[in-house]
């Protein structure tokens, strides 16, 4: 369940000023303190923010505090910057009204540290996705590019803008940021020339000697030591807690994701450069002859590097210094510069120079985080402008009053618009309007603004003026025109009281603004409003061949001279001021006031005369008695219900009807006067803020009563549960030690048992063991008697049979000697008689066998002819008949391991050695030489698989040939295909047929006796394929086509078989004519292969390498 929180729970002073009481100046800047002590920096009036700057860094800005915020009321959390800009943004997406928030207040407040966390909070809580978070990324680097060109640091602060900036983010439908534009106001440009003591340039300028790289520098021709330029003031250069190199790292990464290409970072870089080189330009004076002297450049270096960075012409620049060309009409008239006439050339030059540079940075930047879509948009503008500036000492000028100008006009929109906001709710809750008084500060907006008599118009009516014009002239004007305003002073009006008021120099005038009187200083107000450039200065920019100088100086185009005196500062002010009014009332206001505690920028320090100074020109007690001079708390029935529900019985703890009647019943129960609050159609509304914080004590007592109830409530339910708890345990602690003890007894119980029945059943088993001893011992013993008694019976009659045994061997041996003796002497008798017969056919037998074992060393190749040699010649005959035996036995066998295949190939092996043997010399090499067929793999190589499924029949050989050409003998590459019924030839590139042959046709094949390859296949006179005449080819497989050829021949039983002609000269008919091919030895030029060379029409001659 979600606990509904509000703005007054655990209130540290007065969260919302709208409440404090009593309401007076002590009493507001005294909450200030109070909130300030307890680091509750934020504080509301109504629906403006309040912030003060703490000068550290505080745990209220985590993402855990974004996710606190976010879709909350306004008023449902303690006060904080997010709550502002969390009802901005939700505003702005349910209910599509577009919104801005102004943020205001002097150097060193907060405003900018503001603006990054109203931009930071939105980015968080808006969608996400690539393209969003590119946007996202965008809109925030943006921020460090503008602070590092357009912040500086001053007395009041250490990053100080010196410029307005509005920035208007554009959201889709779903609240999603498409991109935004950026509007700059009144660059302080007179500070690149001078600085007050104590305070820097701008950041970039340290920024980018502290932190570009050595090379960078090299190119952009600076050094590091800041004394060296003019424009850099050195009590202040280095500030604790600012880190220049590494803040230049940061605006050059920032300058990449926002789009700047490095083309782009470099040219800015360079025109950076060139305002710190032209600020060491210096001058000396030169007399002329007419006596009036003449600005001359001392020393030229630096105006050297200056137009090298510029792609100026050293002359040109240097003319520009010197000269001046005044324009009327169609006159032209040169005049010379003195040197402080230079001076003030040179410091318009590096102002104009900066300054447009500047507003060029933003122009780049508005075009790359512009939205791209043409749909129309929500906008949320961001307003961080600075706030109204009172100088000591009477050092206020034209600065501080257009700034002060600007303040007056946010001031008179502010009343409006809240005003207007009051009224609107009003109406909208059906409550009656009572008219506010307020001071209306339109009158000192008319003072300055006027057309007519404003200040702003007769500055720019006197620059204009033909003659002297001197801020002396400009201040008589102000005199004379001004002299009856009421808020208007100077000496000589009828306001200043002279006589008592010592206080208003000559050259100043004082104007009672709202916040204040402020005296200026006329010093400077002409020429800072007339900032005017020489015309010769800007052609001579625009002469430069740098990237960007055509851009910011277009007036110095010499085709579109415009003789147009440029507006003013002040009119320029003017306008876009007036743009800025118009865009913030065509939107929904939200406030940040900013404040800062104390001067000296550091922690845990609130002065008050500092802080009621800015109270005070802040308008911020007049902006309460606006708000309070009706009802000063408002809060929906629901709410108000809510909260304080618990001090009526009839609403606590649940009302069941309407919320309207439930705060009717409640502030009736609680006796407040009619005239203390108002019903309108969604709110409550409450005129005084006593009524309020008498609700609230009496809420607070009411609820430490409903605490004490619910103490007493809980501690009763908590006795009651542990006493039943406590209970519930003593019945089952009992019932397990009752369990325990019956278990106990039951074990004693069954172990005393057990051991009895082991003890008996012990006995019965020693006594049924014993008995089976002696059974077993009983039996153990006849079978030994029996076996002593068997053993000795077997051993009796094992000795007889061995005594019988021995009686029957010594007979035999007897009678085997006796006949022995019997045999010898028989043989005796007829020993000499046989004794040569048997000795020749032992002889005999010894040598046949010794002649067969010689016989197993013969091996059984066919092709091995070794014959073990006859031993002796009786053996002749059988010698020869065995060796004929062998071979045929051994070939047998041989022949039987052939397979279908090879006996295929050995017969073909066999018919060309029936037709070459002893014809060629070349068939020798081919008998080792196994018949392959397909050479060219053609039923597998891609590259012929077209020309393999033209052909019908299957392939019996497939080569690569040589086709003789009888004009100059040399081959052209051929494929040559063989089948059973034709002879293909086909290009070996394309495997397109050239000739296709059927073999019928084919009359005889031709070859020589040489080893060479070449054959001729000649045709039949007659026939289809002999009109384009015979081939003439040569390959290496020569033997094994000519045989395949011959044996397709003999196979064929529909045609004759094919001659062979063997002969070292043969004819061959090319188309009409017959050529002789005669084959001689020699040795070719070409290596070891045969050549062929054309002899005349009628010769071809073939070389073949000896042998």
């Amino acid at each position: 369940m979600e606990v509904k929180t509000s703005l007054l729970d655990n209130m540290i002073g007065v969260g919302d000023m709208v409440l404090l009481e009593p309401l007076n100046e002590d009493s507001f800047i005294m909450n200030l303190r109070n909130r300030f002590d307890h680091n509750e920096i934020y504080t509301y009036i109504g629906s403006v923010v309040i912030s003060m700057n703490p000068y550290r860094s505080l745990p209220i800005y985590t993402p855990q505090k974004v996710e606190e915020y976010r879709n909350r009321n306004f008023y449902e959390l303690s006060p904080h910057i997010y709550a502002l800009a969390d009802e901005a943004y939700r505003s702005l997406r349910d209910q599509d009204k577009d919104q801005c928030i102004l943020i205001t207040g002097e150097s060193g407040a907060g405003k900018t540290e503001a603006s990054k966390l109203v931009m930071s909070y939105v980015a968080a809580v808006c969608g996400k996705g690539q393209e969003v978070n590119k946007v996202k990324e965008q809109l925030l680097q943006s921020n460090p590019v503008l602070e590092a060109f357009g912040n500086a640091k001053t007395m009041r602060n250490d990053n100080s803008s010196r410029f307005g900036k509005y920035m208007d983010i554009e959201f889709d439908f779903k609240g999603d940021p498409l991109g935004g534009v950026i509007s700059n106001y009144l660059l302080e440009k007179s500070r690149v020339c001078k600085q007050p003591r104590g305070e820097r340039n701008f950041h970039i300028f340290y920024q980018l000697l502290s932190g570009a790289s050595d090379d960078t520098l090299m190119k952009l021709k600076l050094d590091r030591d800041f004394s060296k330029y003019n424009y850099l003031s050195l009590d202040s250069a280095n500030v604790n807690g600012l880190d220049d190199a590494a803040s230049f790292r940061t605006v050059r990464n920032a300058m990449q994701i926002v789009g700047f290409m490095e083309a782009e970072v470099q040219s800015v870089l360079e025109l950076v450069a060139a305002v710190l080189k032209l600020g060491n330009i210096e001058f000396k004076p030169e007399s002329r002859v007419n006596g009036f002297d003449e600005s001359r450049v001392k020393d030229k270096n630096d105006l050297k590097e200056m137009c090298e960075l510029l792609g100026i012409e050293q002359s040109v620049l240097e003319r520009a210094f010197s000269y001046r060309t005044v324009e009327a009409k169609m006159e032209k008239m040169s005049t010379t510069l003195n040197v402080a006439q230079a001076y003030y050339a040179r410091d318009a030059l590096a102002k104009n120079l900066y300054s447009r540079l500047f507003s060029w940075l933003v122009t780049r930047i508005n075009e790359s985080i512009k939205a791209q879509a043409k749909t129309r948009h929500k906008v949320m503008g961001v307003l961080d402008i600075y706030g109204f500036e009172i100088f000591e000492e009477g050092d206020n000028s034209f600065e501080q009053f257009i700034i002060n100008y600007c303040n007056e006009k946010l001031q008179q929109i502010f009343i409006e618009l809240t005003l207007r906001e009051e009224q609107e709710e009003y109406i909208r809750e059906d409550i009656e309007w009572t008219n506010i008084e307020y001071f209306n500060n339109a009158v000192i907006c008319d003072l300055i603004e006027n057309n007519q008599n404003g200040i702003l118009a007769m500055l720019d009516e006197e620059c204009l003026r033909p003659g002297t014009v001197t801020d002396d002239t400009f201040l008589d004007k102000l005199n004379t025109i001004c002299a009856e305003h009421q808020h208007f002073e100077s000496r000589l009006n009828k306001n200043s009281k002279f006589l008592t008021d010592h206080s208003l120099p000559h050259s100043c005038f004082r104007i009672q603004h709202y916040a204040g009187k402020v005296l200026y200083r006329v010093e400077g107000f002409v020429d800072k409003n007339n900032d005017l450039l020489y015309r010769d200065l800007s052609q001579a920019m625009y002469k430069a061949t740098h990237s960007l100088m055509r851009q910011l100086f277009p007036e110095g185009n010499p085709a579109k001279v415009n003789l147009k005196r440029p507006p003013t500062a002040g009119f320029q002010f003017k306008a876009s001021v007036g743009v800025l009014m118009k865009n913030l009332q065509t939107k929904n206001p939200n406030y940040i006031r900013c404040i800062k505690p104390n001067d000296k920028k550091v922690a845990h320090i609130f002065t008050d005369s500092l802080v009621c100074h800015q109270v005070r020109y802040l308008g911020l007690v007049e902006n309460v008695r606006v708000r309070r001079a009706g009802y000063a708390f408002r809060q929906p029935y629901e709410s108000c219900l809510e909260r304080y529900k618990m001090l009526c019985k009839k609403t606590w703890p649940q009302w069941r009807g309407p919320a309207r009647d439930g705060v009717e019943v409640l502030l009736t129960d609680c006796s407040v006067p009619t005239e203390e609050f108002a019903y309108g159609r969604s709110k409550i509304f409450i005129r005084n803020p006593r009524t309020l914080f008498t609700l609230e004590e009496r809420r607070r007592a009411c609820l430490e009563d409903l605490a004490t109830l619910i103490q007493k409530i809980y501690r009763g339910w908590k006795s009651r549960t542990h006493f039943l708890l406590l209970k519930k345990s003593q019945v089952v602690v009992a019932a397990w030690y009752r369990r325990y003890a019956q278990q106990n007894k039951y074990q004693k119980i069954k172990s005393a048992t057990l051991v009895m029945q082991s003890f008996i059943r012990g006995w019965k088993a020693r006594n049924i063991l014993r008995q089976l001893k002696y059974e077993k011992r009983c039996k153990e013993a006849v079978t030994t008697i029996a076996a002593y008694w068997h053993g000795t019976q077997a051993r009796r009659e094992l000795r007889r049979l061995k005594e019988e045994a021995r009686r029957k061997h010594a007979v035999a041996v007897i009678w085997a000697y006796w006949l022995g003796l019997q045999v010898r002497r028989e043989y005796r008798k007829f020993f000499r008689a046989n004794a040569g017969k048997k000795i020749y056919d032992f002889t005999i037998q010894r040598i046949m066998q010794k002649y067969f074992l010689g016989l197993k060393t013969t091996t059984m190749s066919p092709m091995d002819n070794t014959w073990p040699a006859k031993p002796y010649g009786f053996l002749e005959g059988a010698h020869t008949q065995l060796r004929r035996i062998f071979h045929l036995w051994r070939c047998k066998k041989y022949r039987g391991q052939f397979t279908e295949e090879k006996k295929a190939v050995y017969e073909e092996k066999l018919e060309a050695s029936e037709i070459f043997k002893d014809k060629k010399a070349l068939y020798p090499s081919s008998v080792s030489q196994p018949f392959k067929g397909d050479y060219l793999e053609i039923q597998k190589n891609p590259k012929y698989q077209k020309l393999n499924s033209a052909m019908e029949e299957k392939v019996l050989l497939a080569d690569l040939v040589n086709k003789i050409n009888r004009a100059n003998g040399k081959g052209s590459p051929r494929l040559f295909l063989l089948t059973k019924s034709n002879f293909v030839l086909a290009d070996q590139k394309t495997g397109q047929v050239k000739a296709s042959v059927p073999l019928p046709d084919l009359a005889s094949v031709s070859v020589s006796t040489q080893s060479d390859g070449f054959f001729a296949l000649k045709l039949k006179e007659g026939s289809a394929s002999a009109s384009k005449g015979d081939f003439l080819l040569s390959s290496e497989h020569l033997i094994e086509i000519i045989t395949k050829l011959h044996r397709i021949g003999t196979t064929a039983a529909d045609r004759d078989q094919i001659n062979i002609d063997i002969s070292d000269e043969f004819l061959v008919q090319f188309k009409q004519d017959k050529v002789c091919v005669k084959f001689i030895q020699g040795g070719p030029k070409n290596g070891n292969s045969a050549a062929c060379k054309r002899k005349n029409n009628r010769l071809l001659e073939v070389s073949v390498p000896s042998p």
